[in-house]
């Protein structure tokens, strides 16, 4: 759905040369031009407009003087300086246009009629007047030549297996008797010249050649390949003109072919067969087709027409048409309209090689023409819903609307079309924003008609409805209607006939105003023209536009946009600088487009396609060049776009990526632009959605959320952008749209949740709202079901990142019980039994369902049924409730209620069979009511209130009642429901100890029971955990002897030895066993000297000091001698271990920045110390190992930690297992403190000075070697655990590598522990100060 707009025009008229010119070719890398005339050649500069040089052919013999030869090919030989000229004598001359030498490189006797080179210009093909075919090199050095005209149909001649013959195959309409019709012949055309065409394919792999058959008078189409074999040849057509051109994609020969009332352009394949036509808008023998041209990219097709002499005084012209394709049909974009006669006559035409819409034109009055389009997509620019989205297309004599407001029809078809007396170059829509429905059409004689939308007092004729519509249909459709056409008063009338297409970017800026780009022919200078309608004095049915004024602008205007909010106009030169136009001023003028920092705004290139928009409060100049390059101003944001449109505050882009993205630039910054577009997974999901291959934007739907998009092939996708879609209905909500919003959400799949957390304050302020502009109870059910607790704004659509200030929200969260309760409250209020399922809805969907309520309601239907009109029964109710509660459940609930009707009622309309649940309900209605309630509860599963029910059916059940307890552990339960001075209180608290027991929950088991009053069973729990305390107080209770008590108390002294209680032991046998001796002993076991001395002296058995404590003092001082020696011996060689690995671990990391990991050349030095391996060695080998762990027992998984850490030396964390040993040294020692100085004073105490003093230093030196050791083997390097890498303008490449292999082998997260030094107490007084 894009037309061809005229970029620029360039212009050389009069060039000064003599005779008139024949043919001309191009040189791209100089940018001039070759023209070839009876008297020689000329180069000429068409930029500068000046003649570069002149090679006078006739001089030199080459054209005969008398001015009647003929050039009949020119090419320039870019890799040998040269150009290759062809004349009709037969001469192939080659020209150095730097030393003018010149060179005939052959000669052909019988003439030449046609020189081609090859695409790649490796061959060179020459027709002959001998009508023979001349292949050669590009030295010109022969390499075949072959009759022209050729009998065999050649190499891809069809192969015919036999199906039958002609006369037995079914002919349709055309009956039996075309089986034996001759093929008639017929002659070529009677304006066909008879001269060969030939065109090449553009891989320079085949050519064809057209020529008229001596035999049959007409014309055949013969393939070659550069071989100069022949191929095929076309099947008969009647009529094929001389016209050939071989698309450059490969694809088609497009050819022409007069029939009896239309001339068609015809497309061959490569085997001859017919694929394919379209027709020209002229009737037969009207025109005749002097050339077909494809363009570089074979997307236009150009055709050179020329009217037919009928009569004498007619004015012929001249055409030059541009068709394109789209959708399989051949739409005409351009039409040039030339005179036949005089200077203005085209006599040669050729496409650029390089730039594929740039078009060359040579006229007969050496007028030189350069044409420049590009694609655009004419949509209506309004942002209101007033516009309708139309989109414009060019067809010939028609334009074909589309309004995508109201229907997307896809392309050729369109919603109604406009019928135009001459064929139509540009359109464009009006500007305004309540006008931009309006459209006006620039046709082919520079005549603009002008269509408005609104009521005309009769049809238009020149609007027919397209695919809409039709008989029995009414459109409910703004159609416009033709108001006045205007003719265009130029100054110079002579300048409309040289150049057709004057005027380019005609842009309809006010109600009666045009503006309108024009190019001087003479220099490098455009005009802008305002152009101001007015009546015609001589036709009142015709106007008049005049120009008013002109703005002359030094270079070459290529594109002017106008933004209809501002009335802003920029202009951009072939030269990327912008301009402003200042359409208000008094006298107009231009000035440069300036950005906020005051600086001119320039594009590096030129952009095809520009846009205003305002981003961040400032107004940009967006464009997009014909490589994909889009840039804001002068700063280019990304170069993988392929189409781009500014829709309100949104700005909606396609990519390489096959993707489409939509920016909100109304908080956008050039920065957050170019970050979005650069990366390749955008994290908000809301700007980017993937679309189909070569989409391209065609237009928005403005106050809607379809784009549209359109395919390569030309067909239309709607798609409904995420961004457009949240930001529509966002606007919605804020102005309590909540219908709009809600259809739209649920056409598109958008969670309804948005409708309340998007501001759920003035979503709950104005339910009522919501009810009544819903008004579907269907659809407020669809909301109930949609409810969460989540928030959407925060998971799903986040919104926009914007400055303004955010919506307040609720502190506590969403609650989505307050938001039913809300709504059933206003549905209540407005009409509770139209909304009635609403209303239950509302009470299912609760956190916890409320279903007895609900179970309820519907009973109170059943009981009294309102007599409204609109009022829900209550089996309409009950079969709508389990649609949202499994059945099951809801006849559990009405189970629950121990209301039988309503079981009844709901075990009706399930699936259930009656003899499941009749009998059931039978033997319950017998029952007593707190047994029947008891039995419910259970068979419900609700155990709780069984219990409950079943304690107040009287003391007979409570055996079934104390199993149950038993059976669900409902001890706690069932206790609060007797007093704890009956009788099952204490059987229910003696199950409960016996539970507690089995669960070796042995303390409070003895409680329970001791709360009973059951004191043997907690004397037995309190044995069996030790605490002696409890365990006396229940044989004091239990009145036990003094015997009795000594014997117990040797058991729980016995049981608190296990435990290491030394003490309490000793105080157990002291007081109640009365063996103090004994007690004396345990004393000394658990280091409690001080206590062992104060029994001792209690009981006056002073022969206990020599006989024991002396001794085990010493022996006591012994040990821990023994200890520090060893500690001291393990804490050293750890530590000297430690030193070895690190530096082995440095050492073997620098070697680790040529080779990796063990695998090197230095394997040996791992082989000492593989605890340097990599961290990817390392986690590589432990990955595995610790994935078959995790499935092993808990004991292995112990084990297979300790290996982790293992001491062994060359074990890959050797290190870590050092660090590990040498903390449990440190802390091992560190718990000695108070243990070493109560044996410091008893040794002293005992006068063993020397032993005291010894063991003191001893400890002291450890403390000290400890104390030292801590800053060398928990350094700060190590502590930091190598986080950062060791960057800066010091660091070097190895020092950075360096860092980064140290922190890949560090400790993983688990082991970060062992880093931390441990710490030594130095508070802690342990030293005795009467030993130094």
């Amino acid at each position: 759905m894009r037309n061809l707009k005229l970029l620029r025009t360039l212009e050389f008229r009069d060039i000064p040369a003599p005779g008139k010119p024949q043919c001309f070719s191009l040189r791209t890398e100089q940018g001039t031009v070759l023209i070839g005339s009876e008297h020689g050649l000329i180069e000429v500069d068409p930029v500068t407009r000046e003649v570069k040089n002149e090679i006078p052919l006739a001089a030199e013999g080459f054209l005969p003087e008398d001015g009647s030869g003929c050039i009949v090919g020119i090419q320039d030989l870019l890799d040998q300086e040269s150009v290759c000229v062809a004349t009709a004598s037969g001469d192939v001359v080659l020209c150095n246009l730097s030393t003018h030498q010149l060179e005939c490189v052959g000669s052909v006797a019988s003439g030449i009629s046609v020189m081609s080179w090859s695409p790649d210009q490796e061959l060179v093909l020459l027709a002959t007047g001998q009508q023979t075919l001349i292949l050669m090199t590009k030295d010109f050095e022969p390499i075949l030549e072959q009759q022209i005209h050729q009998d065999d149909f050649g190499e891809s001649k069809f192969i015919t297996v036999g199906w039958g013959k002609k006369e037995t195959q079914f002919h349709g309409s055309e009956g039996r008797q075309a089986a034996f019709q001759m093929q008639m012949h017929e002659s070529a055309l009677s304006w066909d010249d008879h001269r060969p065409q030939i065109t090449w394919r553009g891989d320079g792999q085949f050519f064809a050649v057209s020529v008229v058959c001596p035999e049959t008078g007409s014309r055949k189409v013969r393939v070659w390949n550069r071989e100069l074999a022949l191929q095929s040849t076309s099947e008969p057509v009647a009529g094929l003109g001389p016209a050939l051109a071989w698309r450059p994609s490969g694809s088609l020969i497009a050819s022409t072919q007069g029939k009896p009332n239309q001339q068609d352009v015809v497309f061959f394949e490569k085997n001859g067969l017919l694929h394919g036509h379209f027709t020209l808008p002229f009737l037969k023998d009207e025109v005749k087709v002097n050339g077909l041209l494809w363009n570089a990219d074979s997307s236009v097709l150009a055709v050179w027409l020329e009217d037919l002499q009928t009569e004498e005084n007619s004015t012929l012209k001249t055409y030059i048409q541009l068709w394109t394709v789209g959708n399989y049909h051949w739409y005409l974009k351009q039409n040039l309209h030339f005179s036949s006669c005089g200077k203005s006559k085209p006599v040669s035409l050729m496409w650029d090689p390089v730039t594929p819409y740039q078009l060359h034109v040579l006229c007969q009055g050496w007028h030189y023409l350069c044409y420049e389009w590009h694609w655009t997509t004419d949509r209506s620019s309004g942002d209101n819903a007033s516009d309708l989205a139309n989109v414009a297309v060019i067809d010939g004599y028609r334009v074909l609307v589309t309004v995508f407001r109201q229907t997307v029809v896809p392309p050729p078809l369109c919603t109604y079309q406009l019928l135009l007396p001459q064929p139509v170059n540009q359109v464009v829509f009006s500007t305004h924003p309540q006008k931009s429905n309006d459209l006006a059409v620039l046709d082919a004689i520079n005549q603009i008609s002008v269509y408005k939308c609104g009521d005309s007092p009769c049809a238009d004729p020149t609007v027919k409805l397209g695919a809409v519509g039709g008989n029995g249909f009414k459109v409910s459709l703004s159609i416009p209607h033709l108001e006045k056409r205007y003719k265009i008063q130029f100054e110079n009338n002579e300048d409309q006939e040289v150049n057709p297409l004057k005027l380019g970017l005609l842009t309809w800026i006010q109600e009666d105003i045009f503006l309108a780009i024009s190019h001087s022919p003479s220099s490098r200078q455009s005009f802008i023209h305002r152009m101001t309608m007015a009546l015609s004095e001589t036709d009142e049915e015709q106007g008049q536009l005049s120009v008013s004024s002109s703005v002359v602008v030094d270079g070459i205007i290529i594109s002017l946009c106008c933004n209809s909010k501002t009335k802003s106009i920029a202009l951009q030169l072939a030269d990327g600088q912008i301009f402003k136009y200042l359409r208000e001023s008094p006298s107009l003028a231009v000035e440069p487009w300036k950005n906020p920092g005051g600086v001119a705004v320039r594009f590096p290139h030129p952009c095809m396609q520009t846009e205003l928009a305002i981003i961040a409060g400032e107004e940009c100049v967006l464009g997009l060049t014909d490589r994909c390059r889009f840039f804001i101003n002068d700063t280019e944001v990304a170069s993988n776009i392929t189409s781009f449109a500014v829709y309100d505050e949104f700005l909606l882009l396609t990519t390489h990526s096959h993707t489409c993205q939509c920016f909100c630039l109304r908080d956008a910054s050039f920065k957050t632009l170019q970050a979005g577009l650069s990366s390749s997974n955008v994290s908000n999901e809301e700007t980017l959605r993937k679309v189909e291959r070569g989409s391209r934007v065609v237009t928005v739907v403005p106050q809607d959320t379809k784009l549209i998009l359109q395919m390569p092939r030309g067909n239309l996708e709607v798609v409904h952008h995420r961004a457009l879609v949240l930001a529509q209905i966002r606007k919605w909500l804020d102005k309590l749209m909540f219908k709009e919003a809600f259809e739209c959400m649920r056409k598109l799949r958008i969670n309804l949740n948005l409708l309340h957390d998007h501001n759920p304050k003035v979503f709950l302020e104005n339910v009522e709202t919501f009810i009544k502009q819903i008004d579907s109870v269907n659809h407020i059910n669809l909301f109930f079901t949609e409810l969460k607790e989540e928030d959407v704004t925060k998971t799903m659509y986040p919104p926009p990142v914007s400055g303004n200030v955010q919506l307040p929200r609720d502190l506590h969260g969403k609650s989505v019980d307050l938001i039913c309760d809300t709504l059933r409250a206003a549905m209540e209020n407005i009409n509770p039994h139209k909304y009635c399922l609403s209303i239950l809805t509302s009470h299912v969907k609760k956190t916890t369902p409320e279903l007895e309520v609900v179970l309820q309601k519907v009973h109170e239907l059943q009981g009294n049924a309102p007599s409204v009109p609109d009022a829900v029964s209550a089996e309409e109710a009950l079969k709508y409730l389990l649609l949202l509660v499994d059945v099951n459940e809801l006849y559990d609930h009405s189970l629950g209620t121990y209301d039988f009707d309503l079981v009844l009622m709901v075990a009706e309309k399930s699936q259930k069979d009656p003899k499941e649940y009749l009998p059931f309900l039978n033997t319950l209605k017998k029952m007593e009511t707190n047994y029947q309630r008891f039995t419910i509860d259970k068979h419900l599963k609700r155990y709780e209130k069984a219990i409950g029910h079943l304690s107040k059916c009287g003391p007979e059940y409570f055996p079934e009642c104390l199993n149950l307890i038993k059976d669900k552990n409902l001890y706690n339960e069932a206790l609060k429901l007797y007093p704890p001075d009956s009788q099952q209180y204490k059987d229910i608290s003696v199950a409960y100890g016996e539970h507690l027991m089995q669960e070796h929950l042995h303390e409070p088991a003895g409680l329970v029971f001791a709360r009973c009053g059951a004191h043997e069973r907690a004397l037995e729990a309190f044995l069996a955990c030790g605490s002696w305390q409890q365990a006396l107080c229940m044989a004091a209770q239990l009145n036990f002897t003094k015997d009795q008590l000594a014997g117990l108390g040797r058991t729980l002294a016995g049981k608190l030895v296990e435990q290491r209680k030394h003490s309490d032991a000793a105080t157990v046998l002291e007081q109640y066993a009365q063996d103090y001796e004994e007690a004396v002993l345990l004393l000394l076991d658990g280091t409690a000297w001080e206590e062992a001395l104060r029994m001792v002296y209690k009981y006056n058995r002073l022969d206990i000091i020599e006989t024991n404590i002396k001794p085990s003092i010493l022996e006591a001082q012994k040990n821990y001698m023994v200890f520090l020696d060893s500690q001291t011996a393990t804490f050293s060689c750890h530590k000297k271990r430690l030193l070895v690995v690190r530096e082995l671990k440095e050492q073997a990391q620098q070697g680790n920045l040529d080779d990796e990991g063990p695998h090197a050349q230095e394997s040996d030095l791992f082989s000492e110390t593989s605890s340097v391996m990599s961290g990817s060695d390392v986690s590589g080998r432990y990955s595995h190992s610790n994935s078959r762990i995790s499935a092993r027992s808990s004991k292995n998984r112990r084990k297979a930690e300790r290996k982790k850490h293992s001491l062994k030396e060359g074990s890959p964390l050797e290190d870590l297992a050092l660090l590990e040993a040498l903390n449990e040294v440190v802390q091992s020692i560190e718990k000695l403190k108070d243990e070493v100085h109560h044996i410091l004073k008893m040794l002293f105490l005992f006068a063993f000075d020397e032993q005291a003093k010894e063991l003191q230093k001893a400890f002291e030196d450890t403390l000290q070697l400890i104390e030292r050791s801590l800053p060398e083997i928990w350094t700060l390097t190590h502590q930091q655990n190598s986080a950062t890498p060791i960057l800066g303008p010091s660091s070097t490449a190895n020092s950075i590598m360096a860092s980064y292999q140290q922190q890949k082998t560090s400790a993983p997260v688990l082991d970060a522990e062992l880093f931390i030094p441990p710490k030594i107490n130095k508070r802690t007084q342990w030293k005795l100060t009467l030993l130094e």
